[in-house]
This record gives C-alpha cells, structure tokens and sequence, in this order.
C-alpha cells in the first residue's frame, strides 16, 4: 500500500554533514552475516583508502576467522550498490566517497564460519 504526504516536509535533517566530527561512511562485508549490518563509521575524507584495510577493519571485523585471510588484492568492491575499484593510495574524498555513502566488500573464496555465510 502506497502512502502519501498531505503536506510536504519541511524540516532540517539532522544527518547533515556539519552535524558529525567527519564524514559518515558506511563499510559492509559482503557473505559474512555475523556482522549483519555495515558499520557507520565517522571517517576523515583525507584518510587513506588503504588504511581502511590496514588500521581501520581490523578493529571492527578483525575477530572474524575469515578476517586474517583476506586477500585484499582480490577484493571486491561495491560503492552505494555498484561495482567500484578504489585507489588506495588516494584519500577517501579522492576516491569519490561522501557522507553517508555506502561501501560493500566481498572477499572472493571467504563465505564465513565454515562457508556458513555468517
């Protein structure tokens, strides 16, 4: 059933950019739903790419068995639901990503706890 508004919205979002310390990022992975949702992240838009992998996942997916075997060379990327190769020497913002994007990533050959997907 679809719904419509008597009257327009009007008010000011309160999940603006200037409302956070840095720009909201969300970050999934793909095939492991122990973590069932991305994680939002406030993530400076000079930060490196690569540190996502290097400094950032490990504290937040990094008690995943699958975690240590990655290889992140073979990752697979998706930026707001399309496929998306990042440059990881380039910053965040140089990668084209903006508050509250969303990025997914598949690792090829990882499909969780016993390829139970989890």
């Amino acid at each position: 059933m679809s719904v419509v508004a008597i009257a327009p919205y009007e008010f000011t979002p309160r999940d603006v950019r200037e409302n956070f310390p840095a720009p909201l990022l969300y970050i999934g992975w793909e095939d492991h739903l122990m973590f069932c949702a991305p994680v939002c992240l406030p993530l400076p838009p000079d930060t490196p790419f690569g540190a996502l992998s290097a400094a950032v996942l490990p504290g937040i997916d990094g008690y995943h068995p699958d975690f240590a075997n990655i290889d992140w060379a073979q990752v697979e990327w998706k930026k707001n639901g399309q496929p998306w190769t990042p440059d990881p020497a380039k910053s965040l913002a140089e990668n084209g990503l903006v508050h509250k994007d969303a990025i997914r990533f598949r690792t090829p050959g990882l499909t969780g706890i016993k390829g139970s997907f989890s």
